[in-house]
C-alpha cells in the first residue's frame, strides 16, 4: 500500500507517496550515512534536476543504492 509523507525541502513543504517499505530503505541508507532522512532526501531532490518527481526519483534512488551494495549480483 502506498503511502503519503511530507517534508521540508529548502523551506517549502512537499509530499511524496512510497510504498512504506521504500521509506524504510531510505531512512536505513540515511543512518548507515550518518545523515538524518530529510538531508538524504535534499540530495536526492536537488539532484533530480525539473523533471523528476520526486516518488519516483526516491524509488530509483533505493534501487541503484541497494544494487551497488557488495555481494549484489547483477540480473543477467
Amino acid at each position: 500500500m502506498i503511502r503519503k509523507y511530507s517534508t521540508t525541502l529548502h523551506g517549502h513543504r512537499t509530499s511524496f507517496s512510497l510504498e512504506p517499505a521504500f521509506h524504510d530503505e531510505l531512512k536505513r541508507i540515511a543512518g548507515e550515512r550518518g545523515m538524518p532522512l530529510a538531508a538524504l532526501l535534499r540530495e536526492i531532490d536537488d539532484a533530480r534536476g525539473v523533471d523528476g518527481n520526486l516518488s519516483s526519483v526516491l524509488r530509483l534512488f533505493v534501487l541503484e543504492w541497494l544494487k551497488r551494495r557488495p555481494g549484489n549480483d547483477p540480473v543477467s
